[in-house]
């Protein structure tokens, strides 16, 4: 991902690592969460360690400023996880266990 700046609303860690400032959550699953359509005050309440809403608004910002280098992050974190994902299998038990939990709770959300 090209170098972008950090703000007070989003750090970098690593060199690499995109994370809302102050917390260990990374810039991915607030641009996931957007994206699947969870308001910053969902967001907020989903992820109390964000600290206020200023700092989900900060964050938006930030993922609507640089919206080509936050899409060139995911790829790559996707390709991380990919790798890690291959590397790391989940037994067959416990992927069965993770399906049964998925069905569950989009019944429940039904």
């Amino acid at each position: 991902m090209p170098s972008l700046p950090a703000n007070e609303y989003v750090e970098i860690r690593d060199g690499s690592h995109y994370h809302i400032a102050g917390t260990r959550i990374g810039l991915d699953v607030l641009v996931h969460a957007y994206r699947r359509g969870k308001t910053p005050e969902a967001i907020l309440q989903a992820y109390p360690s964000i600290g206020s809403l200023a700092n989900v608004y900060g964050a938006i910002a930030f993922i609507l400023e640089h919206t080509r280098a936050v899409e060139s992050y995911l790829r790559e974190q996707e390709g991380r996880w990919n790798e890690f994902r291959e590397e790391h299998p989940l037994p067959d038990d416990m992927l069965d266990r993770f399906h049964r939990t998925q069905e569950e709770l989009s019944r429940r959300s039904a």
